[in-house]
């Protein structure tokens, strides 16, 4: 009987242990946004499922996945990438299908399917933000305030250095509404031979005050040491530069690009049943409501809009500063994945070649 007894307390052990030990990998962007799924995922995911959370960062989260797929040697169970890489990754076979039906309803009962913002669910991905690229500029080092997207390309109207990001995507469609075009035309614009003459011309008339930008911790540091008077950026980045350190920064809204970020589970993760539970855990109505008081992207559920409140500083109202705000949205370009999932090799081709010359 104490022979028994003894190995059914090693079995127990034995079990507590292996849920204990379990453990799961994602990969973001970094910074401030890290910071915020720490907080509203990580943690408490790890409270309540006893599942340890390694943080891992990369530049584009998306870049690796490819490479350790095709590789054979996966090691991240989940990772936060832009929707048109979503897109593609999945088109190309390289990451897991996501069952919907593992996603929570929203506390009136409304299924997942029905309470994520369109276009947040996808075969292989599971937004969790709605964010934005905008223009943020340095009061103290602006001769005057932009108030258009035109003014960004006007080094003659306000002087100084651009910080852009290094890529085709968003840079060609800001030139466009930098040179007049309206943001519903955009997109069939750069799609046409012309459309895209047009918006290297409009990169020529700044390319030698042009400061590039790869990592989303650039721009804020770019705005602080005085090296660009205005940058486009990540809007949460800027707000936290901002609100959380005390800079002199502001958003100009005007021109600024939706989207989307979405959680993805790599082909052959290694911990791929953590990973699920993760994501369905990390895209509650409640946790994408959490997020929202470290930093000012925009839950993809409709449920959590309503549990907006404060920053974590207890004083800050959060909605003004959400890229989805009336104020911001007067002027707002929707990033168009599928065209990006058609065209991005293409256009950053010429863009590098453009940058060469």
């Amino acid at each position: 009987m104490k022979l028994k007894t003894a190995l059914l307390a090693t079995a127990l052990t034995s079990a507590a242990f292996a849920v204990s030990a379990q453990e799961v990998t994602v990969m973001s962007w970094g910074g401030a946004y890290t910071k915020s799924q720490v907080e509203a995922y990580h943690k408490p995911f790890t409270a309540e499922t006893g599942i340890k959370v390694n943080s891992v960062d990369a530049d584009n989260p998306a870049t690796p996945i490819k490479a350790q797929v095709e590789a054979g040697n996966v090691s991240i169970d989940v990772a936060d990438v832009e929707f048109s890489d979503a897109v593609r990754l999945c088109d190309e076979g390289l990451l897991e299908e996501i069952d919907p039906a593992i996603l929570s309803a929203a506390p009136d009962g409304t299924a997942a399917t029905d309470d994520f913002i369109d276009g947040a669910l996808q075969d292989c991905a599971v937004a969790n933000i709605v964010w934005s690229t905008s223009v943020a500029y340095n009061t103290a080092n602006v001769s005057m305030a932009p108030s258009s997207i035109a003014d960004f390309f006007d080094t003659g109207k306000i002087p100084g250095k651009r910080g852009l990001r290094k890529s085709a995507k968003a840079t060609l469609e800001m030139a466009l509404m930098g040179d007049g075009v309206p943001a519903n035309e955009v997109y069939d614009v750069l799609d046409t031979d012309e459309g895209v003459d047009r918006a290297f011309a409009v990169l020529d008339r700044i390319k030698s005050d042009i400061v590039w930008w790869e990592a989303g911790a650039q721009p804020p540091q770019l705005l602080a040491d005085g090296e660009v008077v205005m940058s486009t950026a990540y809007n949460g980045r800027i707000f936290n530069a901002a609100v959380a350190e005390g800079q002199p920064f502001e958003i100009m809204w005007d021109g600024q690009i939706l989207d989307f970020d979405l959680f993805v589970v790599p082909k052959g993760a290694p911990n791929k049943d953590a990973a699920m539970q993760f994501i369905a855990f990390s895209t509650s109505t409640q946790a994408l409501a959490d997020q929202a008081k470290w930093i000012s992207y925009g839950p993809a559920r409709k449920s959590s809009g309503a549990l907006v409140g404060l920053y974590q500083d207890g004083k800050t109202e959060m909605a003004p500063h959400m890229p989805t705000s009336e104020a911001a949205l007067k002027n707002a370009l929707v990033n168009n994945f599928e065209f990006w999932v058609d065209k991005d090799a293409e256009l950053n081709e010429r863009f590098n070649a453009w940058l060469a010359n």
